[in-house]
């Protein structure tokens, strides 16, 4: 034990001090050879290069391959994956009747000990009775004994004790599962990427309050069919978004002087008032940058605009809803944008018009683009040119990825092997370059937490860091450590790693090549090499020193 803990440490410390995110010679210097060039594409625009992945692209040459990812429908569907996600039924369902059918436990308890009287909808009737009798054959079947551990069932059981027990437990499961599969089996690998990034742009938090129920339609609805689209179907989407709505409060914000606040006055009540989460969100986070020229006063001009963008009530079927009646109509001036007085709807889409086709918008979005897919600190003169092209075609995002894909920067050595992979691409870069057997998401879903990337609970509107350099601290890299040597030696439930496929390379050199497709660097030989000398590792203690290694780390 001691041994391989000296082991894990010295790659640890490897990682550390390898020089992740800066480039050994000058950015521009020197172009990548061909070899090269496929790894950057498949480091970057998937979660990892499977095994045969390089040879496929060869094949069919890198620039049609790339062509194909940029287009996503030109990719056949994936019969393994479409059935790993068919299980998955809350992703399909509305938040209505999420609402319904996946009721929070006390919801539960309320209807079985007779506190709450039983809806009086048939089928929400019918619903709720089902679920009462099945925590009371619960309460009443055998003994008591507690049940095995969730990790341990199969994901069947799993979904007949979540029913019985917390039936809303269902949908943060599959949540987590989906993006897993998608990610690691997905053909079409840039969308499910585009899909993480913009996500995390339009960040959205899972445990606040009904947002647990929303985020799925959100994802589905919002964020997957404009990844290639214009930058303002996406924003308005995103804006229009029950989940955005509800997670900066926007559902609830009112004009100082609408009909809902005279009428509460009237009443003497106090009246609803204005809230700025989302129109500050929307002008720092999802459009202008921090430092992209607006006020004080443009905050307030812009949630007087969203003032009425609401939900309607999960019993009228959820979804947005424009209410007149919350709504400011008075004059508003946004960025020197006039806005006429007596509007109603058409205030906050004219706002979001604005925002879509403003220069500082351009800039961030490239930004944060190229921060992503090329360096940590991506070059300026790309970064403005992807910003003149968002500009030159109203917003088109699959043009701006173009731009940056026949750049000559993301083909340079300076854009090579130097970002740092976050703990999600970590873990499902493992799983693809392992070809493993991934027959059941729920632990390795769990792991991520412990990694420190929690799927969907990003509490904070700003999302998880795009710069691999803030995922490096020593215990961070640790976590990565314990969880490659646990994926290796199969101690992560679900996903099978087979060392068999391994077995055929030579020595531990080929069996290193053979994972990074690339040769080692000299950390990862050295803690190989200290291993081999200490006792004789089979093919698995190798192989979890390599996904450990710093060589894997970077992408």
């Amino acid at each position: 034990m001691r041994t391989g803990f000296g082991v894990v440490c010295l790659l640890a410390v490897g990682i550390v001090a390898a020089p992740v995110g800066a480039p050994k010679r000058d950015p521009l210097a020197q172009k990548l050879d061909k070899d090269q060039e496929i790894l950057q594409a498949l480091n970057r625009l998937t979660f990892g290069p499977q095994p045969g992945d390089v040879e496929r692209v060869k094949r069919i040459g890198l620039k049609k391959w790339i062509d194909q990812q940029l287009h996503p429908d030109k990719i056949s569907d994936n019969p393994e994956l479409d059935e790993k996600l068919d299980g998955l039924e809350t992703l399909r369902l509305t938040e209505g009747q999420l609402l319904l059918e996946y009721p929070p436990a006390f919801l539960i308890r309320q209807y079985a000990n007779g506190s709450l009287p039983l809806p009086r909808e048939q089928q929400a009737r019918q619903i709720a009775e089902d679920l009462v009798a099945k925590l009371r054959e619960r309460r009443q079947d055998g003994n008591g004994a507690a049940p095995p551990p969730l990790a341990m069932m199969s994901p069947e059981d799993r979904r007949k004790f979540w029913q019985a027990n917390n039936p809303q437990q269902a949908l943060t499961y599959d949540l987590w599962e989906a993006k897993i599969y998608r990610a690691a089996l997905s053909d079409r690998q840039l969308l499910e990427v585009l899909d993480d990034f913009w996500f995390n742009h339009f960040n959205v938090f899972l445990d606040k309050g009904v947002d647990r129920y929303l985020i799925a339609q959100y994802e589905r609805d919002a964020i997957r069919p404009n990844v290639f689209s214009k930058f303002e179907n996406l924003l308005e989407a995103t804006a229009k978004s029950p989940a955005m709505l509800f997670y900066l409060d926007n559902w609830q914000s009112a004009g100082t002087f609408s009909r809902v606040a005279e009428r509460q006055r009237l009443a003497g009540k106090k009246p609803p008032g204005l809230n700025e989460n989302y129109a500050r969100e929307l002008l720092e986070l999802h459009t202008l940058g921090v430092n992209g020229g607006y006020t004080q006063k443009d905050v307030v001009e812009v949630a007087r605009c969203f003032t009425g963008w609401t939900i309607r009530a999960p019993r009228q079927g959820g979804g947005f809803y424009f209410n007149p009646n919350m709504h400011d109509t008075g004059k508003k001036v946004v960025l020197g944008h006039v806005i006429k007085e007596g509007g109603g709807l058409e205030d906050g889409l004219k706002v979001l018009k604005i925002l879509a086709h403003h220069p500082a918008t351009a800039h961030h979005i490239s930004y944060e683009l190229a921060q992503r897919f090329v360096a940590d600190t991506p070059p300026p003169a790309l970064v403005d040119r992807m910003a003149q092209t968002f500009l030159d075609t109203d917003g088109d995002l699959r043009d701006v990825m173009k731009t940056m894909l026949n750049s000559t920067e993301f083909w340079s050595e300076g854009a090579y092997l130097v970002k740092t992979k976050s703990p999600f691409e970590f873990a499902i870069s493992a799983v693809r370059a392992l070809d493993v057997d991934l027959d059941d998401a729920f632990v390795l879903s769990n792991r991520l937490a412990v990694l420190g990337e929690p799927l969907y609970r990003k509490r904070e509107p700003v999302g998880y860091s795009n710069a691999g350099a803030d995922w490096l601290n020593s215990a961070a890299l640790l976590a990565r450590m314990n969880f490659a040597m646990a994926l290796a030696a199969n101690r992560i439930r679900g996903v099978t790693v087979a060392a068999k496929r391994f077995q055929a390379e030579a020595d531990a050199a080929a069996l290193a090549r053979s994972i990074l497709l690339r040769p080692p660097g000299e950390q990862t030989m050295q803690a190989i090499t200290a291993a081999q000398a200490q006792r004789k590792p089979g093919p698995g203690y190798v192989i979890g020193l390599v996904i450990g290694s710093p060589d894997f780390q970077q992408r």
